[in-house]
């Protein structure tokens, strides 16, 4: 085990950070159910979906009944998180019309993208535009140094036309480069002061760094000639995934607080002054989103949103 700072974000991502994790949850939010379903829609190997169902009903994500996977109330607070991930897929990876989605919002009956709204001012929540200050939990958490390996399949290789983020699955689902990304919000840039708050292999560190850069969410800026080093500053590519790791941070709060101290951080909205909660809120009419307020469909092929749910009274 090694000691972390406490971070909400960390906690959320120990549960259901990592590529298949995320991928299965995707496909139980557009309806797939089956283990049969799983399997055609994630790409995985037998084994790799076994294992990561099994993990997922044992952190009551998922739960089993008549031979589906059904989604826990817990899981669907994941929503604003899917929706936030669409968002930064679709800007960044713009697909051919026949193979792109349309959300459209029930209760305002308009078509829609996702924005994440701060709920004091109703302004939009730029990553730049928050500060930070320790919260009640700020302690440190003991995290496993065994973790599973980072896969190196492409975003290509991810199948399914209703696979809308790919990219970033394949960019974060993997503990370390999306603890690098988290750090980065908070200013941190060299690579010693990474590997200070995020104690793993030098190696493993440079090679997320990489990653990162080679992704376009990471810029490295030499600061000192000789030896050369760099600061790896965040583009605006990378900024644009705040609101992906803002609902995050959120999801952690509320289902990963181990010793109920209550958060390990606060934030707060530079552009008002108040205390930061946000929400993912319909661009159209303002309104804050549910799942089950969602209509998604595919080339004009509608899907549930939520495994068949209409209402938060059908999760488990």
């Amino acid at each position: 085990m090694l000691l972390t700072r406490a971070s909400s974000i960390n906690r959320a991502l120990d549960e259901i950070g990592d590529r298949w994790c995320l991928l299965i949850l995707q496909e139980a939010f557009w309806g797939g159910s089956t283990f049969g379903e799983l399997l055609a829609a994630t790409g995985a190997s037998r084994g790799v979906l076994s294992d990561r169902l099994k993990w997922l009903q044992g952190i009551d994500c998922l739960r089993r009944r008549d031979g589906r996977y059904r989604l826990t109330r817990k899981a669907l607070d994941l929503y604003d998180t899917a929706l936030m991930a669409m968002a930064w897929e679709r800007r960044y990876y713009p697909v051919h019309a026949a193979r792109d989605f349309t959300l459209r919002h029930r209760r305002c009956g308009q078509p829609f993208s996702p924005v994440l709204a701060c709920d004091s001012c109703a302004g939009p929540v730029d990553g730049r535009a928050v500060s930070y200050s320790p919260g009640p939990g700020a302690t440190t958490d003991e995290r496993p140094v065994k973790t599973r390996r980072r896969s190196t399949l492409p975003a290509s290789a991810v199948p399914g036309s209703r696979n809308v983020y790919r990219h970033l699955v394949t960019l974060v689902g993997d503990r370390w480069t999306a603890n690098v990304i988290a750090l980065a919000f908070h200013g941190i840039a060299r690579f010693d002061d990474f590997h200070r708050e995020l104690p793993v292999a030098t190696n493993t560190l440079a090679d997320r760094l990489r990653l990162l850069e080679d992704a376009g969410v990471l810029a490295a800026q030499a600061y000192q000639r000789r030896p050369r080093r760099f600061e790896y500053r965040l583009t605006d590519k990378g900024w644009d995934l705040f609101p992906f790791f803002q609902t995050l941070l959120h999801w952690g709060d509320r289902w990963c607080d181990r010793d109920g101290l209550g958060p390990p951080m606060v934030l707060r909205h530079d552009p008002c002054g108040q205390r930061l909660y946000s929400r993912v809120r319909c661009d159209q009419c303002g309104e804050p989103l549910a799942a089950w307020d969602v209509a998604l469909s595919f080339a004009g092929e509608r899907v549930p949103a939520v495994a068949g749910a209409e209402s938060p009274a059908a999760a488990e």
